[in-house]
């Protein structure tokens, strides 16, 4: 059952006005739904429209800081703010107080933070789904090249296929809802002796 997700985005707005528009909606979405948004707890680009959209349409968030940027940065009054003492605890916390992650358009960290909830099920860490908000195209050369990653040999067809990829908030939450247990984890035979 999904109660919370984690919803890893921008601390930039980027460059076009969709992907304001878009973290607006999943907020909305969420509340709509009475999904408590687990986010990164800034205020600002992306991050800062998706928790005030949410919050404004009645939702709960819960956003997870670490202290070096919590006492740089300001904050959007959220249900809950956990400061954490770094970005690896951080992303753990994250984890921990979600049923599922969402990646919407972001930088860097917004890569490595679906890279790594999205490795965790692969390998079997968690069982937690994974999706992607499409927006304007945004993901469209990163799923063109994790094709070529699996036609290379490096990613089994079945987990690229795992990710879930939708252009719609409502849509995408629907299928994290639905989606089917994780595949067998990816791990290799040990060999005895």
């Amino acid at each position: 059952m999904i109660n919370s997700i984690c919803v890893f985005c921008g601390s930039s707005a980027g460059s076009k006005p969709e992907y304001i528009t878009a973290a607006e909606a999943m907020g909305r979405e969420l509340a709509r739904r009475g999904l408590t948004l687990v986010y990164g707890g800034g205020n600002v680009g992306t991050m800062g429209a998706l928790a005030r959209a949410t919050l404004a349409a009645g939702g709960k968030v819960t956003g997870v800081i670490p202290q070096k940027l919590y006492e740089k940065v300001d904050h959007v009054e959220l249900t809950e703010l956990i400061v954490s003492s770094g970005m690896h605890e951080r992303k753990a916390r994250m984890a921990e107080a979600s049923d599922a992650f969402i990646a919407l358009p972001g930088g860097i960290g917004t890569f490595e933070e679906l890279f790594e909830a999205w490795a965790w099920r692969q390998i079997g860490f968690h069982s937690k789904p994974v999706g992607l908000l499409e927006v304007a195209g945004f993901y469209a050369p990163l799923l063109g090249f994790l094709a070529h990653v699996a036609e290379e040999g490096f990613l089994r067809v079945s987990h690229l296929k795992d990710l879930v990829v939708d252009e719609d908030p409502c849509r995408l939450i629907d299928r994290l809802i639905s989606a089917p247990p994780p595949l067998e984890p990816k791990l290799p035979e040990r060999k005895n002796g």
